[in-house]
């Protein structure tokens, strides 16, 4: 377990002051309210500035993350972040700036947002954009209540939102959550929508909309798509594209010429964001002519003065308090800028290719949930293990211990003992070699029923959780001198 900073106190122990030390610090101490300054001194512990920086570094590698080594959970695209965006985002006319501002005074940044819509635009076949969400179910929310206007707007009253058997989890809480009611369609023998099952669903008195994720969370791109949105526009409803899975699309397919009418994005996945732990997340909503008056407000656009910001005709209103958290936005714009069209189509060749190569490696060994052709990630099922005793967790848990993360588990939910894979274009060969191997190794152990298997993780600060314990009866608390423990039991 990890330490807290107070461990390390001795009487004394101090770092650089450069208040102290005469260092113009901008004379933010003398800004300070007086009534707001303390009566006594912090509680803090006295720490020599190099003990602190290993403390945080320390912390820093107990926790998986990309910068550390393989991070393949499907669906989430974990890639590699280039650290010259991270410079870029930083920039003092970036962080200096107030949202709040007159636009006269935010013309660069204004053009930062403003081409970055024009760059999503293009790049995904649609006329115009809002960049206010913040995460993808953000952005799934915000078209649901943009959905529900344009509906409104002719006169109708729809109450329902079809989604495949497949669909992220995500999908169905937000149509939930809009006030709508969720119908569920199947997938064939082939891991695509069932267009039979969908034909029967659709009614013109109840479908608003219909929401699919292509390639979807099988990794399977849906050859039906443009069959499948006309057949929703027949009865009147829109069509919803879940851009969850946009790295197996750049420069190869723009989504709305499949025939969907809005589509959000996932910046911190597709565009390189640091994205992990909660935020800060992007998740623009692209919309064709028949939902731009629909979008929330302000959103920017030319003028002889200018770009300034201004609301659509039909706006449903802000969903977030500025704009997007910009910081995301700006390292997104660098990405998409650095890599320029060709770039971008290298990305999802790649990830094709790396997803590829894994399911060439392991599709003896682990069985494919599904045996269609598939795209930038892979599902695999743990069943051939499970006769031997082993269950998809425990190969999740076990690969833990060669200090890469397991991918994800148990979704999605229509393959038994789910294992889905998403390397990325980032990740070498060497790298997928290191991963296939360990999971080979896996496979191995479970037909040697190697005692590892069944105790892992092994070396990690954490040992194996009780899993439902471990969320009924979790211990958040900290004391000192606790060693690797078998937390939740």
């Amino acid at each position: 377990m990890s330490t807290l900073i107070f461990e390390y106190h001795k009487d004394g122990g101090s770092s650089f002051d450069s208040a102290s030390a005469g260092v113009n610090t901008g004379g933010f101490e003398q800004r300070e309210p007086t009534q707001f300054k303390r009566e006594s001194a912090l509680d803090l512990p006295e720490v020599a500035e190099g003990t602190v920086v290993r403390h945080y570094v320390r912390l820093s590698s107990l926790n998986h993350h990309v910068d550390k080594d393989i991070y393949p959970l499907g669906s989430c695209t974990m890639k590699y972040n280039p650290k010259v965006n991270d410079g870029l985002a930083f920039l003092e006319g970036f962080t200096n700036q107030h949202p709040a501002q007159p636009d006269e005074q935010c013309q660069g940044s204004l053009r930062l947002i403003h081409a970055l819509g024009q760059e999503l635009c293009a790049i995904t076949g649609f006329s115009d954009v809002t960049l206010q969400p913040v995460a993808g179910s953000h952005g799934e929310l915000t078209a649901l209540f943009m959905i529900r206007k344009y509906h409104e707007s002719r006169g109708n009253a729809r109450r329902k939102v079809v989604i495949p058997d497949s669909a992220h989890g995500t999908n169905p809480a937000s149509i939930t959550l809009a006030g709508y009611e969720v119908v569920e369609v199947g997938s064939d023998e082939h891991g695509m929508l069932d267009l039979e099952h969908l034909a029967r669903v659709l009614d013109e008195d109840v479908a608003a909309a219909f929401m699919i994720t292509n390639p979807n969370t099988l990794g399977i791109y849906d050859s039906h798509i443009a069959r499948i949105t006309e057949m929703v526009h027949g009865v009147g409803a829109l069509c919803y594209m879940d851009g969850a899975n946009l790295n197996a699309l750049l420069g190869l397919v723009q989504p709305a010429r499949s025939g969907f009418d809005i589509m959000h994005i996932n910046l911190h996945k597709t565009f390189a964001v640091p994205h992990g732990g909660g935020g800060p997340g992007a998740g623009p909503l692209v919309v064709g002519q028949t939902l731009a008056p629909f979008l929330p407000g302000p959103v920017t656009r030319e003028t002889p003065e200018g770009l300034r910001w201004v609301e659509p005709e039909q706006s449903i209103g802000r969903v977030h308090m500025w704009n997007g958290n910009f910081g995301a936005l700006v390292r997104a714009y660098a990405y998409i800028r650095r890599l320029g069209a060709r770039g971008l189509r290298r990305v999802s060749e790649n990830a094709i290719l790396n997803a590829n190569y894994i399911r060439a490696r392991l599709k003896d060994t682990y069985r494919l949930g599904f045996e269609s052709p598939t795209l930038h990630e892979v599902v695999f099922s743990a069943r051939n293990q499970k006769k031997l005793g082993y269950k998809a967790s425990d190969i999740a848990k076990r690969m833990l211990d060669f200090g890469m993360h397991a991918p994800t588990t148990y979704f999605p939910l229509i393959v038994p003992e789910a294992l889905m894979i998403e390397p990325t274009e980032t990740e070498s060969k060497e790298s997928l070699d290191r991963f296939c191997d360990a999971m080979l190794q896996i496979h191995r152990e479970c037909e040697q029923k190697d005692p590892l298997l069944a105790s892992a993780p092994n070396t990690t600060p954490v040992g194996r959780l009780n899993d439902v314990l471990a969320i009924k009866r979790a211990d958040l608390g900290w004391s000192a001198g606790l060693e690797h423990t078998e937390a939740g039991s």
